[in-house]
Formats: structure tokens, sequence, C-alpha cells
């Protein structure tokens, strides 16, 4: 029971962070406990939801969004999301894993090589 706290307590913080804490979270749940995939989908949602409430409220706070950058990439994730979860309802759960493993690596590979712009 305890490393299942320590365990949220470390994903919450990287959720947090916008680390991939959730993504981290689906794997845990699949891989080490066993859970199956929608389970597993359904028990991140939930983990998310409290994580982006209180990062976006610290961001609130000191005043970090700007509304007008933030609407279109919002109504954009949305309609991605709906589409999406229609497409993935339709999906066999093994091709929906492997997407999702090749979409994790493929964002692994980028945060690796990032590198900020420089200011013009």
């Amino acid at each position: 029971m305890l490393i299942h706290i320590l365990i949220g307590a470390l994903l919450g913080t990287l959720a947090g962070l916008g680390t991939g804490g959730g993504s981290l979270l689906v794997l845990w749940l699949t891989l080490i406990q066993g859970m199956d995939q929608p389970t597993a989908r359904t028990v991140n949602l939930m983990f998310f939801l409290p994580c982006a409430l209180i990062a976006g409220i610290a961001h609130l706070r000191q005043g970090a969004i700007d509304y007008r950058k933030l609407l279109l990439p919002t109504v954009c994730g949305c309609v991605a999301a709906a589409v999406f979860t229609a497409l993935g309802k339709q999906m066999d759960t093994d091709r929906l894993r492997k997407l999702f493993g090749v979409l994790l690596i493929f964002t692994s590979f980028r945060e690796l090589s990032y590198r900020p712009r420089k200011p013009k």
C-alpha cells in the first residue's frame, strides 16, 4: 500500500510539472499492476484532472496564462480528443498499446533532443 502512495505522489508531481506523469501511470498500471487498458485509461483521466486543475490554478495566480494564445490549442485539443476517442474505441487494444509505445518513444527522443530557440 505504501508503494502505491509513493508512486502516486511521484507521478502526480511529474504530471504537475508537465513531464508525462500520466503516461507513466498508464505504463505502471498496465505493465506492473496488470490492469486492463480501458480501466487504466479511466484511472489516468481521474488522476490527471485534479493535477491539471491544481497546475492551472497555480499558473493563473502567477499570471502565466495568455488567454488569446490558449483558445486555439484548447479547441483543437478538444476536437482531436473527440476524434481519437471515437477511433480508439474501434481499434484493437494491442494495436493501441503499440501506437502508444511509439508515441512515448517519439516523445522521449523529441524531449532529449530539444534545444530552446534563441530569442530574435
